[in-house]
């Protein structure tokens, strides 16, 4: 069971709690949305589960000569390529229906976003990751639109404010996890030949600071009295993410978030105090 556990990547599936978002932004907490985000979760997570293991499959050879990777279900052969074909299908079919379940129909925005984030990620698995800045752009691009997923399994606008600043944390993300694979081994990815450690420095700290502005920019457009208070928080959360990122041998978010324990706390007491602001004491 672990081993399937690990095919899905469950615990990557933390990323898709950005679907609630516009939930909590827009403080249109009722039992239906609720209910409808919750689906939304499911539904985008076994379709973020379906991209990794085709990706998983592709890479299968590739992956055995890799030091970490090697232990993965599939190249370790504790997963059958069969096996995990078959569950890919089933993960597919889960979240077309749990989507339909949603909205009581097929075709529907969120049908649409879904099926563009599965076409983004399977060009990018499909050789887009080595398209020099476009990898990082489609990387980003996936973030964006699980916000714009959760807007619209409630039918709210996402804010042009909220807009900028979600772009520009996630390219901050990106360019922060292609600057920790250059350090480690330039080999690891063809396109890391295309960048150099100055240049992924400069522009994600260059993204981390648009990432303040906009977001300080989007509190001042809310109806809250004390969202502002959220700004020094945040600003201490990536204080800490980068000097865990800057320390840590590797540079994916899921994985730095999971092991460094001090920032999730900081994560979660954000989280409960945007709830706070944006629902309890407008």
């Amino acid at each position: 069971m672990v081993n399937y556990i690990k095919l899905l990547r469950v615990k990557h599936w933390i990323k898709n709690l950005l679907i609630f978002i516009p939930l909590i932004c827009s403080g249109m907490i009722t039992g239906d949305n609720i209910v409808g985000c919750v689906i939304g979760f499911f539904a985008f997570s076994t379709m973020s589960s379906f991209i990794y293991i085709i990706n998983d499959i592709r890479d299968i050879e590739k992956d055995k000569l890799h030091p970490v990777k090697k232990e993965r279900p599939l190249p370790s052969g504790k997963v059958k390529k069969s096996i995990a074909i078959a569950i890919a299908i089933l993960a597919i079919i889960f979240s077309i229906i749990a989507n339909i379940l949603i909205n009581k129909t097929l075709l529907s925005d969120s049908f649409y976003l879904l099926i563009a984030y599965m076409l983004i990620n399977l060009g990018y698995s499909f050789g887009l990751k080595n398209v020099v800045l476009l990898d990082i752009i489609l990387l980003a691009t996936g973030f964006v639109i699980r916000v714009y997923y959760g807007a619209s399994i409630i039918g709210v606008e996402v804010s042009s404010w909220l807009f900028l600043t979600i772009s520009s944390a996630a390219l901050f993300l990106g360019l922060g996890k292609r600057k920790k694979e250059f350090i480690i081994s330039k080999d690891a990815r063809k396109v890391l030949v295309e960048y150099n450690e100055e240049f992924l420095d400069k522009f994600q700290y260059l993204c981390l600071t648009l990432t303040i502005v906009f977001y300080s920019l989007w509190t001042i457009e809310q109806d809250s009295t004390y969202i502002k208070f959220s700004i020094p928080l945040l600003i201490v959360v990536f204080m800490k993410y980068c000097l865990t990122i800057e320390k840590d041998i590797e540079g994916d978010p899921t994985t730095i978030l999971y092991k460094d324990k001090f920032l999730l706390i900081l994560c979660v007491l954000y989280a409960i105090l945007m709830l706070l602001f944006m629902v309890v004491i407008r």
